[in-house]
């Protein structure tokens, strides 16, 4: 009986342990997580992970490719990856006499760059609550289905409507996505750029490597690595005349 009690005891604190697990939303940090966060070991304050009006380490995280994170980790516009994460960048450039994907590539210098078009990552500039907003357009818009609170298309128009009536600068390069949060009990609009990257060196571990170094040319980085990882140059057409500026329209 007494081990049953203690094992009941130790299910309610392992529990209780995993309560605070979940999605945290950037934009409520300060007012709903900052506590329990010094409390696990932040140590910085908390404007520093998420500001919306200045830099913050939110503008270091981007959105690689068609799903992965990454982070830029120089004033070069450099990108870390994972490599599962790079691998159909790498792959496009590989073939018999150059096996990136066995050997790894590294570019020496900007002129051995390797252009991968359609590749972007995507940075996040704005997170807007637009509950209030959203649910006027759920009353007035017609409804049939009674779909409308968790439909991404319907979401997509009404964040399309958002942005002209509060004059959002929209480019060939802005991404806007409003998504449903809580059973649809709150709406965030995000407000995205996206831009090209080129690969600057993917540098696959060897079979038969237990590290690797990341030479120093380039950017000056210096580092070992245990792991299999990419890393990606953003572009910058407009500074490199022998470039051929590639245009993407996000999706």
């Amino acid at each position: 009986m007494r081990k049953q009690i203690l094992f009941v005891l130790f299910s309610l604190a392992t529990l209780s342990i995993h309560a605070d697990e979940g999605m945290w939303m950037l934009t409520d940090l300060k007012t709903q997580n900052a506590v329990a966060m010094r409390e696990l070991g932040l140590e910085i304050p908390i404007e520093e992970v998420y500001d919306a009006n200045g830099l913050s380490l939110k503008d270091a995280v981007v959105h690689f490719g068609g799903g992965c994170t990454g982070e830029i980790i120089s004033s070069e516009g450099l990108v870390l990856t994972n490599h599962h994460c790079g691998y159909g960048a790498i792959q496009q450039h590989s073939n018999v006499e150059h096996d990136y994907l066995t050997d790894g590539f590294w570019a020496m210098n900007r002129d051995t760059e390797l252009p991968t078009p359609g590749l972007t990552v995507t940075f996040i500039d704005r997170i807007l609550d637009v509950t209030d907003y959203v649910n006027e357009q759920l009353k007035k818009d017609p409804d049939p289905e009674g779909v409308n609170y968790l439909s991404p298309s319907y979401l997509g128009t009404v964040a399309e409507r958002f942005a002209k009536a509060e004059n959002i600068e929209i480019t060939p390069t802005t991404k806007l996505e409003l998504k449903a949060f809580y059973g649809g009990n709150k709406y965030y609009m995000f407000i995205k750029t996206c831009t090209v990257i080129f690969v600057w060196w993917a540098l696959l571990l060897l079979p038969s490597a237990n590290s690797a170094q990341i030479p120093t040319t380039g950017c000056g980085l210096v580092t070992q690595a245990t792991f299999p990882f990419s890393v990606f140059m953003r572009t910058r057409t407009e500074n490199r005349q022998n470039t051929q500026k590639i245009t993407f329209l996000c999706r």
